[in-house]
């Protein structure tokens, strides 16, 4: 995967450089809302998985007013049933890693995760050899997603 090879890591925060491009497979921003905006996460645990991200750069939930609190919730009801309809999980995991402590990998910058998960997803390749294993490529899941993103 390119992106993993890459020799120069970008400087600054990923979501801020990130809602400075315009949309689409090269940022992985599938939409924006009013204070926050949807994109997969480039080093996904599962296919599909991306993050709800307010546009202001803060680190806690408490930065941010209750409407965008609210527009998170409303965004990550949003992906479900996106990605409900694509892939057809059987689960999800939802979660905000607040500093690096919890495993937040950019803890400078909230951001709100959403997982599909299937039975057996954990298998022996990660678990035994590191390995993650996705059976598709992010521009796969950028498209898929964003075709159905506004009917959803």
């Amino acid at each position: 995967m390119k992106y993993i090879t890459k020799a120069e890591k970008p400087r600054g925060c990923v979501f801020c450089l990130a809602q400075q491009q315009a949309d689409g497979p090269e940022n992985l921003i599938l939409a924006r809302g009013q204070a926050v905006f949807i994109i997969l996460n480039r080093y996904p645990y599962t296919t599909g998985h991306l993050m709800i991200v307010p546009f202001a750069h803060v680190a806690s939930l408490d930065e941010v007013t209750a409407d965008v609190r609210a527009e998170l919730m409303e965004e990550a009801n949003h992906a479900v049933r996106a990605l409900q309809a694509v892939y057809h999980p059987q689960a999800f995991n939802l979660g905000i890693n607040l500093g690096a402590a919890a495993g937040a990998g950019v803890a400078e910058h909230l951001h709100l995760h959403i997982v599909p998960r299937w039975g057996g997803d954990n298998n022996f390749m990660g678990v035994i050899g590191e390995t993650r294993v996705l059976p598709e490529d992010l521009s796969e899941t950028y498209q898929r997603l964003g075709a159905i993103w506004h009917t959803c």
